[in-house]
């Protein structure tokens, strides 16, 4: 890892701005905010690697709720316990919070405005473009750590969802039902 973390209430305050600046300047769900996360605590700060984050983001997706405050929680949970998670949660919904409050309250004016909804229209091909990246920069580093089978549930999801249509949860259960078979036939062959 490039830096050592800083003394707690530096941490803290560092998660804490990190999650809500994320946060507040991420449109588009979830998935956009991950490789913003991996930039930020991968990359810029080095306080977690990129297998930890990858588990991180794994664990999120799998969890109920939206993914952007599970990997914040988790992130936060890995760099400073239970006081880091409930911090990095607080920072990641108070944006969304405010924002919702405020189009809540002004939905009838925002909703007939032309140029905010073509600017909307015009983010959704931004937020296509993030997640498609957020997907390649997945594959890629399940390629690095060897992860052949991972890649290939990946592309047969997407195929199983897409175009037959299957319900996610049946292609998770199936999903996580190869990685069990597997895991057990490579853990017997290991000494």
């Amino acid at each position: 890892m490039k830096d050592e973390k800083p003394a707690k209430d530096k941490l803290y305050s560092t998660i804490f701005f990190s999650t809500l600046k994320l946060s507040a300047f991420t449109f588009g769900g979830g998935y956009v905010i991950v490789p913003l996360m991996r930039k930020r605590f991968v990359e810029e700060l080095g306080w977690i690697n990129e297998e930890e984050m990858l588990d991180s983001i794994s664990i999120a997706q799998t969890s109920p709720g939206p993914i952007a405050v599970n990997g914040s929680l988790l992130v936060g949970y890995r760099l400073a316990g239970f006081k880091g998670a409930a911090i990095a949660t607080l920072g990641s919904i108070l944006p969304p919070f405010f924002i919702i409050a405020l189009v809540s309250y002004f939905y009838d004016l925002f909703r007939q405005n032309t140029y905010i909804s073509a600017a909307m229209q015009g983010m959704q091909a931004g937020v296509a473009a993030v997640v498609s990246c957020t997907v390649v920069d997945l594959a890629f580093g399940e390629g690095r750590r060897g992860g052949v089978l991972s890649i290939f549930l990946m592309a047969a999801s997407f195929v199983c969802v897409y175009f037959l249509k299957w319900h996610v949860l049946l292609i998770f259960l199936i999903s996580a039902v190869i990685s069990f078979i597997h895991s057990r036939i490579n853990g017997s062959k290991k000494p």
